[in-house]
């Protein structure tokens, strides 16, 4: 009887153990299983001017390159202000040319009309000697000298007049008017270029390369400057977002890293790293604890990148983490 005493003590014991590491265990708090999702820059294409569709080079779920072709506008009226424009710079451009070129045929012409006047300045002085000698003998009216006079000094006026021309003729045109055309010619051809650019906005392209998630644009259908187009995704730089209550951040920090599920991927334990911890905004969620107390918890978003390049990582996929796991 003294040798069955102490074994039902010992089992006892080791039932109480037993229980103890039961009751231990059924009061642990359960795994805290945190779900965030995948995201990834999306980009909307809209046309900077107004146009009418007339192709389409890209569907929803289409992979574009950078700088590839989407859609292709038509827009009569840009196109006519850019031919306008530029007959418009030929114009310039060619008074430009008159401007700083003197034409040896223009001086040959004036030096002609000088050397013409010449001979009517000569004509009308041997009419005014004539005069002069005929009115000393009185054999002429002073009318006559008098007009004989007036026809030497018109004479002697449009004679100084074409020398001036000519000399202006030759020298060519003043520096007002050289920086005049000049200004003409970049006026106009800042216009050009600015209806250049225009026309060519008319061919939409991609501005990443990416993958077509979105096709608002209809062929024949006429959009306005800004309206949505397309839109696109960036797969190559996709993240995984986490909204998480203040008090679980404890120790965490951006360049830390930790492990993941992708469901969607079948893929377990894959490394993240975290690249950005925002408070969000007021209209976050919060968790109330003044009623005992304490302070009020906002929330943070937790925004990680693979650490490896991972294949197949798509918006919207689901990515779970086991917190409690994580801290310790």
């Amino acid at each position: 009887m003294r040798t069955a005493t102490p074994l039902r003590a010992s089992i006892g014991f080791a039932f109480l153990i037993m229980l103890a590491v039961v009751l231990y265990v059924a009061t642990l708090p359960p795994p805290l299983i945190v779900q965030g999702q995948v995201s990834a820059d999306e980009i909307d294409i809209s046309p900077r001017v107004s146009g009418r569709v007339t192709r389409l080079n890209a569907d929803v779920g289409d992979s574009v390159k950078q700088g590839g072709v989407l859609v292709e506008l038509t827009n009569p009226e840009l196109s006519a202000a850019l031919a306008a424009s530029k007959a418009a710079l030929t114009v310039a451009e060619s008074n430009q040319r008159n401007v700083e070129t003197v034409r040896p045929e223009t001086v040959t012409a004036q030096k002609a009309q000088v050397a013409a006047d010449q001979a009517d300045v000569d004509l009308s002085q041997s009419s005014y000697s004539r005069q002069q000698k005929l009115l000393s003998t009185g054999n002429t009216p002073q009318a006559d000298l008098d007009q004989a006079t007036r026809n030497l000094q018109a004479a002697l006026k449009k004679k100084e007049a074409d020398e001036a021309e000519l000399a202006l003729t030759i020298e060519g045109a003043s520096a007002e008017q050289r920086a005049l055309a000049e200004a003409q010619v970049k006026q106009v051809a800042a216009a050009v270029a600015q209806q250049a650019v225009d026309v060519d906005e008319l061919r939409i392209v991609a501005p990443i390369s990416g993958e077509v998630t979105t096709r608002i644009a209809e062929l024949g259908e006429n959009f306005s400057p800004g309206a949505p187009l397309y839109a696109l995704i960036d797969l190559q730089n996709s993240w995984m977002t986490f909204n998480l209550r203040e008090d679980l951040l404890a120790g965490l920090k951006v360049g830390d890293t930790f492990r993941v599920d992708i469901p969607a991927l079948g893929a377990k334990e894959v490394a993240v790293k975290v690249t950005v911890i925002n408070v969000e905004g007021q209209y976050a969620t919060w968790r109330a604890t003044r009623a005992t107390g304490d302070f009020d918890l906002r929330t943070f978003e937790v925004r990680t990148k693979p650490v490896e390049p991972l294949t197949g990582l798509r918006p919207g996929m689901s990515v779970i983490a086991h917190w409690h796991a994580r801290t310790r």
